[in-house]
């Protein structure tokens, strides 16, 4: 199964691919998708990169980290729409799509809800065994998609002891 993790963003979206074989996880790629210009053109732009990813990795799940929005209402209509254009392209793909909040991304990574960023990248790191250097937005996306298939592990689990 390949994962691809999103933290969404509506300057910057980091993204970041993850296939678990077994019971093994390799990572596939990441990056941060940089989005330039008035809303509609980020927007348009989105959802050709995503496009673009999908195509190359073919991942079947998209794993979102839902927005913490408290600051202001003008961000949080822009935060929708960007989760908007993800719905989007994963409906047209054909590919489910989960949200996780960021308390339980953490959790899954740290065990701890309220992990600092350097934490989250630190345990993303040591899970995927990875030596180079990753930008926050990555290593939070990275940290969607391991969460995803953790949680899809112990759903699994405790239906088998069932």
């Amino acid at each position: 199964m390949i994962v691809l993790g999103l933290d969404p963003g509506s300057r910057r979206t980091g993204y970041g691919l993850v296939e678990e074989e077994g019971r093994e996880l390799s990572y596939l790629g990441d990056g941060v998708i940089l989005l330039g210009g008035e809303l509609t053109r980020r927007l348009a732009s989105l959802y050709d990169e995503l496009t673009e990813i999908i195509a190359r990795f073919t991942p079947e799940i998209i794993a979102v980290e839902t927005p913490f929005v408290a600051k202001n209402a003008s961000s949080a209509l822009k935060l929708g729409q960007v989760q908007g254009v993800i719905a989007l392209v994963a409906a047209q793909r054909g590919l489910s799509l989960y949200d996780y909040t960021p308390m339980e991304v953490k959790a899954a990574l740290t065990g701890y809800g309220r992990a600092t960023k350097d934490q989250v990248q630190g345990m993303v790191k040591r899970v995927l065994g990875l030596d180079h250097r990753l930008e926050l937005d990555a290593s939070d996306a990275l940290a969607v998609a391991i969460c995803h298939i953790h949680s899809v592990r112990m759903r699994d689990d405790l239906a088998a002891q069932r």
